[in-house]
């Protein structure tokens, strides 16, 4: 496991928002985090990163405690945050987007990712090479921001709300996209509350509500669980 996540409890100031939240990724893993708006999935992406510190817990990253440690060094480490509010730079162009975001992690093995290698992934960035951050949709926003953190080379993605408030063409591609991105061996923890999307992509999901995970399991095993999915899911 890259990543692996034990007995995580998270504040905001005295709430106690996240409880004893665990999960583990595996490298050329596509993970989902799932739950209701409110359940804790942001504050988990947030908490990994430490964005938002937990106060106890572990997070280990090949093998080495990030718990304490700030954003700027967790991702030095090579974990990549895309957030759900996008924050893309709207007076650049989308390359220069790309291009402001080039770094090396340092357990980054692979073939570097270039402007032209985002292009494969994400067609519409190539086309709007030359357009403002500003003037792109959603959807061309959510796939410069993803192609922005993988010109940072990660070996881990956090991908916080990937599809949340895309229309149902849009978020059809964007599957294709993430499996592609898992083809070439891309690790992926993501956030979700559309479920069918989610399972129609992950390897394995989580479920939280309430701040707690309260599934962990298959893609397959979670589709036959209907208990689980009328629960914690609406479904």
């Amino acid at each position: 496991m890259i990543l692996e996540v034990a007995d995580m409890n998270t504040f905001y100031g005295t709430s106690h928002i996240l409880f004893d939240v665990f999960l583990q990724v595996a490298a050329g893993e596509l993970v989902c985090l799932l739950g209701r708006n409110g359940a804790g999935k942001t504050t988990t992406m947030r908490s990994i990163m430490g964005l938002t510190p937990p106060r106890t817990g572990r997070v280990k990253f090949h093998g080495e405690e990030m718990r304490g440690r700030p954003p700027y060094k967790v991702a030095q480490k090579g974990i990549g945050y895309v957030p759900d509010n996008r924050l893309i730079f709207p007076d650049l162009t989308v390359r220069q987007n790309l291009e402001i975001a080039v770094k090396k992690s340092q357990h980054f093995k692979g073939e570097l990712w270039t402007v032209d290698k985002i292009h494969d992934i994400f067609p519409k960035l190539k086309v709007l090479d030359k357009s403002l951050g500003g003037y792109l949709s959603g959807g061309e926003q959510q796939m410069l921001t993803i192609g922005r953190t993988l010109m940072g080379n990660p070996e881990l993605i956090l991908l916080d709300e990937p599809v949340e408030g895309l229309a149902p063409l849009v978020v059809k591609d964007f599957a294709e996209r993430l499996l592609k991105l898992k083809q070439v061996s891309v690790t992926i923890l993501f956030s979700e509350q559309n479920v069918r999307f989610s399972l129609s992509i992950a390897d394995r999901a989580y479920v939280i509500d309430r701040g707690r995970i309260k599934y962990h399991g298959s893609i397959a095993e979670l589709s036959a669980n209907e208990e689980v999915k009328q629960k914690y899911l609406m479904i």
